[in-house]
């Protein structure tokens, strides 16, 4: 019998605790709004989030975090990736070295550039840390339909340990040993998704998307490989996975904020139209920083970035990236391979 801790009970967190719920682990679910605590409690049911689900009876809904962390085996982290480091703040002096910090949230901190993993290193240094990622939407997991994911650990005992937890009929759980790449290509793939839907916003169609993505795994591949990950996790599902399903589905928050974008609204108004984080938005400011600091070639981040932090009109954006020099289709390999081709 696991004793599970999750932080966050956004729709993500929620329809992790429910799958945990049912494969009959003992689970405290935070929720920092006590008003939305109570209306949990009493219809056992994420109205907001996750309407029409009913949460297990085995699932604490509470408001004190240091109760929800208190002797579990495995503390979930599932708040926004803006409000993590605030989150490990208070649990300081709280964790104990034994549990595992599993996180799902998808994002790159502004500012200092780190990755959740980083952040969780300075700030609970003795911690066992994972990752979850993938092609994973919370309405279809609490609804019980087959998604995989990758767990990713800078220890296989610790991976396969997570692995082993949240295993279930129809959530299968692979693992990686790349944690870079897992966390960038679950973050990066949002900024490309806020593309999609800026894509579609404007009217565009298949073949504009069909580009799009596959020109966007490339530049998150480029980044990764200089940032120290492995150019073949991007190929997995954390990667092109992850990316196909949040570029082409309405569940996905950030394909739905940048088709306001691309209809002509702020991304401020985009934002508040899809009433949920937006993780793509901070985290393409984070991506065309990276990129500056690692001199990396991202021309689809750039033009996102431009977009929305600089007023770029989008038709011209889209103008840029067709209108660039002319490339190789595999530049990166052919610069490598010294042929006359």
């Amino acid at each position: 019998m696991k004793n599970i801790g999750v932080i966050g009970g956004g729709s993500w967190g929620t329809a992790l605790a429910i799958l945990l719920g049912k494969k009959g682990y003992n689970v405290d679910l935070w929720i920092r709004n006590n008003n939305q605590v109570e209306k949990m409690k009493r219809a056992r049911e994420n109205v907001r989030y996750l309407p029409g689900v009913i949460l297990p009876e085995n699932i604490n809904i509470n408001n004190d975090m240091l109760k929800t962390i208190h002797k579990k085996d495995i503390i979930l982290l599932a708040v926004p990736s803006h409000a993590v480091r605030n989150v490990l703040e208070k649990m300081y002096n709280h964790v104990d070295a034994n549990q595992v910090i599993v996180n799902v949230a998808k994002g790159v901190e502004q500012n200092t550039l780190f990755r959740v993993s980083e952040i969780v290193k300075e700030i609970l240094p003795e911690s066992s840390y994972a990752i979850l990622s993938g092609p994973s939407h919370a309405e279809e997991v609490a609804k019980d339909m087959p998604t995989a994911v990758v767990v990713a650990s800078e220890t296989r005992k610790v991976a396969e340990y997570v692995q082993k937890v949240f295993m279930a009929p129809k959530f299968r759980v692979y693992t990686n040993p790349d944690v870079i790449g897992v966390e960038l290509g679950g973050s990066l793939k949002n900024v490309i998704a806020l593309g999609a839907g800026i894509s579609d916003g404007l009217g565009y169609g298949d073949n504009t998307k069909a580009a799009l993505m596959n020109r966007g795994i490339i530049e998150i591949s480029r980044l990764g490989e200089k940032m120290g990950a492995d150019k073949n996790t991007f190929a997995g599902l954390s990667g092109i996975g992850d990316l196909i399903v949040t570029c082409t589905s309405m569940h996905s928050r950030n394909r739905r904020a940048g088709i306001k974008i691309g209809e002509g609204y702020s991304f401020e108004d985009a934002k508040e139209s899809v009433g949920m984080v937006v993780e793509g938005i901070k985290t393409a400011k984070s991506a065309y920083q990276l990129a500056k600091e690692y001199n990396v070639r991202m021309p689809i981040c750039e033009e996102i970035y431009g977009v929305l932090y600089k007023d770029k009109d989008v038709k011209n954006s889209v103008i840029n990236l067709m209108l660039r020099d002319r490339k190789h289709e595999m530049e990166d390999i052919i610069d490598n391979l010294n042929c006359t081709w």
